[in-house]
């Protein structure tokens, strides 16, 4: 089964499966935390149905939006929602595996950004149905971030969400191809750990010092949403 939601106040549509994965609040979160250049292009790695890409495009419309997913029914879902938007044109999703999709398209994108997958295979018990893909890595992390890194012009910047835990791994990827990385973490409620991390590298540039910014709550001691996610479900960026 399929199902027709939406975001930003009803006003981006997404076509999502019923069961397995659906885009969420890190989607929406990884959209707020981009900017390109008026005319540039933007490069989403792993897109899914659309979760970031969609927001994406309706938050920067004076640029070009690819996003490449290996799933084919997954690729035929962020189409429909690349036409039920009325981004025909300036949104395109291709089908193929981030590494190999990559070798054709080197220092291409202006922005390159992703929400890979969460967990190593064999790190947890299997996922429920429709959800290995979006769960489990096909690429490990390392090897993910080269290609972002490797599709990025130079100085460009590079975006990713992923779990707090893995901040790790993802310093290690990025200290080896970016400079002026930034983190962002992002816990549930105040006074809480960070579960998740937003973090920004521009490629090619000398490693420098790390920034890492006060972290992002997203709900209030009472379950709340916080100010800082309400602007997000309203489509607003990130300022960071």
């Amino acid at each position: 089964m399929i199902t027709e939601d939406s975001v930003y106040q009803g006003r981006v549509r997404l076509v999502q499966p019923e069961q397995g994965f659906r885009a969420g609040t890190d989607s929406l979160l990884l959209a707020a935390a981009l900017a390109c250049r008026p005319g540039g292009e933007a490069l989403e790695i792993g897109c899914g149905c659309g979760g970031a890409l969609l927001p994406a495009a309706f938050r920067m419309p004076e640029i070009h939006l690819t996003g490449v997913e290996m799933v084919s029914a997954t690729v035929i879902l962020a189409r429909r929602g690349v036409i039920l938007n009325g981004f025909e044109g300036r949104v395109d999703v291709a089908e193929g595996e981030a590494s190999a999709w990559v070798r054709d398209h080197e220092n291409r994108f202006d922005l390159v950004f992703a929400n890979p997958p969460y967990f190593e295979p064999g790190r947890i018990s299997a996922p429920g149905e429709g959800k290995a893909e979006a769960y489990l890595e096909s690429l490990d992390l390392t090897g993910w971030i080269k290609a972002m890194v490797f599709a990025a012009k130079p100085r460009a910047p590079v975006i990713m969400i992923h779990r707090a835990a893995e901040l790790a791994r993802i310093l290690t990827g990025f200290d080896r191809q970016t400079g002026e990385v930034t983190v962002l973490p992002i816990a549930s409620k105040p006074g809480e750990d960070a579960r998740r991390v937003l973090v920004r590298g521009r490629k090619g540039l000398k490693r420098g010092p790390l920034r890492l910014l006060p972290t992002l709550v997203l709900h209030q001691s009472d379950g709340s949403a916080s100010p800082a996610l309400e602007a997000v479900r309203r489509g607003e960026a990130i300022d960071w």
